[in-house]
């Protein structure tokens, strides 16, 4: 009785456990769901690592961009006289025994300029013992052609690529072509000054250097009263050939002011032939022809070179310098074959506002420098004399008058009218200025004032 009420217990406190069976479906599921996250919580690590890594790094590490550095040309240094270069060139020791010549003038030493001065008769004594022949003379163009050579690093092809539609819906490209001088660098860009009437409508603009490399380039600015444009090259695109070398292929600027260039050899590179890759040699035949433009004069020099009237590029001296831009559409009348060229002297300032970026700023007269005579003898004061004031012009706003001689410009004296002109291009537009004149009345010149908001020239 007792072992069955025993049995009966541990019947009572037995049990048996039953394992749950697995879930296949469920456990699949799960798996591909951690597997799922483990990878986008990847994908998303290594985002925000690529985004954020730069980020990080630059704070850590910062890093200093090249800066654009302003262009300044050097100041206009007057070239040596026909007498100074034939000092300069003669020879200092006899290579090798000669007949005794017929004896030649001392050369006369400058006490104050340290140079070797000629008189007329020294140079027509060094002039005299020169003979020439057919040798020479085959001499001589070959020495050009070699000049004209080293000449062409400086020079470029811009290329305008213009696309259209035409009837069909098939893409036309038309390209325009033209001729650049390389002006200056500033530190990021090579800058390029060229015609802006041949790129004016391209929708790309591609430049090819003497070494056949072509990359692309962008306007920097324009200006619409010399028809010039400078465009600018990224240095990093540069071929690695212009790279490797020590100094990059930059022209000079020579001189074109007051001194009178007849008679001075040239040498027309870039298109002057309205080809790429032409040269032309000459001389100068006119210098002393003004070109009145807004708020400033240039200096047209003409050439006995033919050329075309599309021509496009520079005019070099025997110096490697650069005295004019090619301009053929301001050649005088019966002319317009003779290339004319733009002088560098008077340009200079313009070329350095387009390779800044910078705005010119515009008043609206054309005027002359008053001469001393006249203001000796007629009592005009000196400054700058205003021929004409353009029509809807800040100064004819402001009340200028044909006949006012300005002379000063917030404050800047102004001398003549080359004066005003430079102390114009240190304004920016929408600058306010005092404008201070002399107007004559009955027999007298007064003073009068103007405040005068400058506009812009494109």
């Amino acid at each position: 009785m007792s072992d069955l009420k025993q049995n009966n217990q541990n019947d009572f406190i037995t049990e048996k456990i039953k394992v749950r069976p697995v879930n296949k479906k469920k456990l699949i599921r799960r798996t591909i769901i951690t597997i799922s996250m483990a990878i986008i919580f990847g994908l998303v690590a290594c985002v925000t690592f690529l985004v954020l890594e730069p980020v990080i790094s630059n704070w850590l590490y910062p890093k200093k961009e090249p800066e654009t550095q302003t262009v300044r040309f050097p100041e206009d240094k007057e070239e040596m006289s026909p007498e100074e270069m034939l000092a300069e060139n003669l020879p200092t020791e006899s290579p090798e025994p000669t007949p005794e010549p017929t004896p030649t003038p001392e050369p006369v030493q400058d006490p104050e300029e340290g140079k070797v001065v000629l008189g007329e008769e020294q140079v027509q004594e060094i002039l005299s013992q020169v003979t020439l022949d057919l040798k020479h003379y085959k001499e001589m163009y070959a020495a050009l052609s070699v000049y004209a050579e080293e000449l062409s690093c400086y020079i470029v092809t811009v290329t305008a690529v213009t696309s259209n539609i035409d009837w069909l819906n098939d893409v036309q490209e038309s390209r325009n072509q033209c001729s650049g001088v390389i002006v200056s660098e500033n530190g990021l860009e090579l800058l390029i000054l060229t015609d802006y009437s041949n790129i004016m409508s391209g929708a790309k603009l591609l430049v090819t250097f003497y070494d056949d490399s072509q990359v692309e380039a962008q306007l920097k600015q324009y200006n619409s009263d010399t028809n010039l444009a400078v465009l600018s090259v990224a240095l990093d695109a540069l071929s690695e050939e212009m790279k490797s070398e020590e100094q990059l292929p930059i022209a000079q600027f020579g001189y074109s002011g007051a001194r009178n260039l007849v008679g001075t050899p040239v040498v027309a590179v870039g298109s002057p032939m309205g080809t790429s890759n032409s040269v032309g040699y000459g001389i100068v035949t006119s210098s002393n022809t003004t070109l009145s433009m807004s708020d400033r004069n240039y200096k047209l020099i003409q050439t006995d070179i033919s050329g075309s009237q599309n021509a496009s590029g520079v005019l070099f001296d025997l110096q490697g310098q650069v005295i004019g831009i090619i301009t053929n559409n301001k050649a005088a009348s019966g002319m317009k074959n003779l290339i004319t060229v733009y002088g560098i002297t008077e340009l200079q300032k313009i070329v350095e506002k387009m390779s800044n970026a910078s705005p010119v700023a515009y008043m609206g007269i054309r005027g002359v420098d008053v001469p001393k005579e006249a203001s000796e003898e007629l009592g005009i004061p000196l400054g700058a004399y205003v021929e004409e004031v353009e029509m809807e012009s800040p100064a004819m706003r402001a009340g200028i008058q044909r006949g006012d001689v300005i002379v000063s410009v917030d404050d800047k004296t102004v001398s003549g009218f080359n004066s005003y002109s430079n102390t114009l291009l240190l304004m920016e537009p929408e600058q306010t200025v005092k404008v201070t004149v002399m107007r004559q009345a009955q027999e007298e010149y007064k003073e009068m004032e103007f405040s005068i908001e400058l506009g812009g020239v494109e």
